[in-house]
């Protein structure tokens, strides 16, 4: 009570002074929008208007404020609370100046309890890559929010939002379990919906709101629960390099250097950023990339400014705290400097010791992927990144099925593993939302698609797949690779999610990707056990998972895969010396389904290896 006379006392004490023309003080919104205890101090960013030649205060039980800074037009300011020994409750937030004062509430919360949170991914997961907008649509009511842009529902038109939503994949999460996923990683979730041509996500209005297109922030985190009551983590994708260019941030910055460059000034980074690894180039050359955009309707965020920084690192907290998240992807990682990464990485460990994150590095060049893992210091400085997207993999796996390049050229990228610090870590792929389908890279042929599908699956690292690959779609480049999912949107077509309605090719890769998965998640080697290569020549590659590269022995039986891939018009028999190999002392091959067509056995010290034309076989080693 006597804080609030107090306060009282000291609004009729500046009203008394209160200059003409003076504007009473607007509270639009607060960044974050609640917070929660245990975890670090926060910066609230406060919009509004009138916070000019004003003060803030705070009523609550044991929070204070740090320190302040209003920006020089008054619209936004920053205030620093010391939270550590608050308990949970609701704050009044007081804005006030010599013309009166504005209030609100403000949220401290428990931090979640959930044993299923923040669990992160390893190489026993295998994950889905979802497009929100192109994969079910549960909720035709969200499909024209009206915060979006005229007209921006329109299935007709590619680049435009066709319905999917957070509905639409909670009612397909049963496919995802008998499919074998684990973990889903969605396309980014924050508010798009006034830019008329964002239904990917990648070009934020508001990083603390879902877009509504989507659902609600309630139907994110039931979808998060029901994922996790099904035994599935989620993968939140954040973009700390840019926004779109229709953010209130870009028509009145909080501060004058919140941004890279204005709408009219500004650079483009371009896409080379294999500059940034060269340790002979120039300050200048790196800056240019770093701070250009990465397209005109993507403002360049300064991560240099301590404000920014803060601002995203609290982001990423907030939105694994509310929706508890097990993973995070990055988006564009290399357009945004070192010295961020580390910081970043740094905060979200020590609050979520197990939390991982996947980072978009889009080089087939291990030296440059590489340089963004963390783990080791290069330029003197550790980002911290879990992992980088094994793109160097992607980019042969391509070349060597849908290109016709030798086997060697796949085999040749795991010999440049030494170059990271945790190479069982990298996540592969062989498509996703950036790529043309992987089926029409390879001109169609379903055998091929199975043969990328086998390799996913067995190769050391983590999978990740790109929906619709499973069911054999085809598409081109984008938008052409971003076709909604058949049987998720209420247009007729005959559904993929129900075997009664799928077509037979849909049916066969949807099996053999389905008993592959089943296969991993039965055999330890394919989960996190090394990777020894066997052989490789121009149209075949033999490698081996196992559990104990010194062989096999009866008194210590382990688990260990063979693979072996003909890409050959024709059958394959290929010897190969076992000796000084993890196949020593193997005498037992069995055909492990479905990739069961071949046969293999030793003789002396030679494994004779039988592999159908164009094809993909597995043996369980004994």
């Amino acid at each position: 009570m006597r804080n609030v006379r107090a306060f009282c006392l000291l609004v009729l004490g500046l009203a008394a002074l209160a200059p003409l023309g003076a504007q009473k003080p607007v509270i639009t919104s607060i960044d974050p929008p609640d917070w929660f205890i245990q975890l670090p101090d926060p910066m609230l960013l406060i919009h509004g208007s009138g916070f000019r030649h004003g003060q803030f205060t705070v009523h609550s039980r044991g929070v204070v404020i740090a320190r302040s800074q209003i920006s020089s037009n008054g619209d936004w300011a920053f205030l620093w609370l010391k939270t550590s020994s608050a308990e949970p409750q609701t704050l009044r937030i007081f804005a006030t100046n010599a013309a009166g004062a504005a209030t609100a509430s403000w949220q401290l919360k428990p931090r979640t309890e959930s044993a299923q949170a923040h669990r992160g991914f390893t190489p026993a997961d295998a994950i889905y890559l979802v497009m929100t907008d192109r994969f079910a649509d549960g909720n035709p009511g969200n499909n024209q929010p009206p915060s979006a842009a005229a007209d921006s529902f329109d299935r007709s038109k590619p680049r435009a939002w066709h319905g999917g939503d957070f509905a639409g994949i909670e009612q397909h999460i049963s496919y995802l379990k008998t499919l074998g996923i684990t973990a889903l990683w969605t396309t980014p979730v924050a508010d798009n919906s006034p830019m008329p041509d964002s239904y990917h996500g990648y070009a934020a209005t508001n990083l603390y709101a879902v877009d509504p297109h989507f659902g609600t922030l309630d139907d994110y985190r039931h979808l998060s629960a029901s994922l996790h009551a099904a035994g599935i983590k989620l993968v939140v994708d954040l973009v700390p390099n840019h926004i779109g260019v229709l953010h209130p941030w870009v028509a009145d910055p909080p501060a004058p250097d919140w941004l890279h460059g204005t709408v009219a000034n500004h650079t483009l980074s371009g896409g080379d950023f294999s500059i940034v690894t060269d340790p002979h180039a120039a300050p200048a050359d790196t800056r240019r990339f770093t701070d250009g955009w990465f397209v005109d309707s993507m403002p360049d965020l300064n991560q240099e400014n301590p404000l920014v920084a803060q601002y995203l690192i609290q982001n990423a907290l907030w939105w694994v705290e509310t929706a508890e998240i097990d993973a995070i992807r990055l988006d564009t990682l290399p357009y945004v400097r070192r010295t961020f990464w580390h910081d970043f990485h740094a905060a979200l460990h020590r609050a979520f010791p197990n939390l991982t994150t996947v980072g978009e590095v889009f080089n087939g060049n291990p030296v440059v992927t590489s340089y963004f893992a963390g783990g080791i210091e290069h330029a003197g400085i550790d980002t911290g990144l879990d992992t980088p997207f094994d793109f160097p993999v992607y980019f042969a796996l391509r070349a060597v099925l849908a290109q016709d390049k030798p086997m060697t050229d796949l085999e040749s990228v795991f010999r440049q593993d030494s170059l990271y610090p945790h190479p069982e870590r990298l996540v592969h792929f062989f498509g996703n939302h950036d790529t043309a389908r992987f089926l029409t890279a390879a001109g169609g042929s379903l055998p091929r698609l199975k043969e990328a599908i086998g390799l996913m699956t067995t190769l050391r690292g983590t999978p990740e797949l790109y929906s619709g690959d499973e069911i054999a779609m085809p598409g081109g480049d984008d938008p052409e690779n971003r076709h909604d999912f058949p049987g998720g949107f209420p247009d007729g077509q005959d559904s993929a999610f129900n075997t009664a309605t799928r077509t037979p090719q849909q049916e066969s890769a949807l099996a053999w990707t389905s008993n592959l998965l089943a296969a991993r998640k039965a055999h330890p080697a394919l989960q996190g056990a090394a990777q020894q290569d066997i052989f490789a020549d121009a149209t075949s590659f033999v490698f081996l998972r196992t559990e104990d590269l010194a062989g096999c022995s009866p008194a210590q039986p382990h688990d260990a895969i063979l693979t072996a891939l003909n890409k050959d018009s024709t059958p394959r028999m290929i010897e190969i010396s076992v000796r000084a190999t993890a196949l020593e002392g193997c005498s037992h091959f069995q055909p492990l389904a479905p990739a069961d067509a071949g046969t293999a056995g030793v003789s002396g010290a030679t494994l004779k290896l039988s592999i159908p034309a164009d094809s993909f076989v597995l043996f369980d080693v004994k």
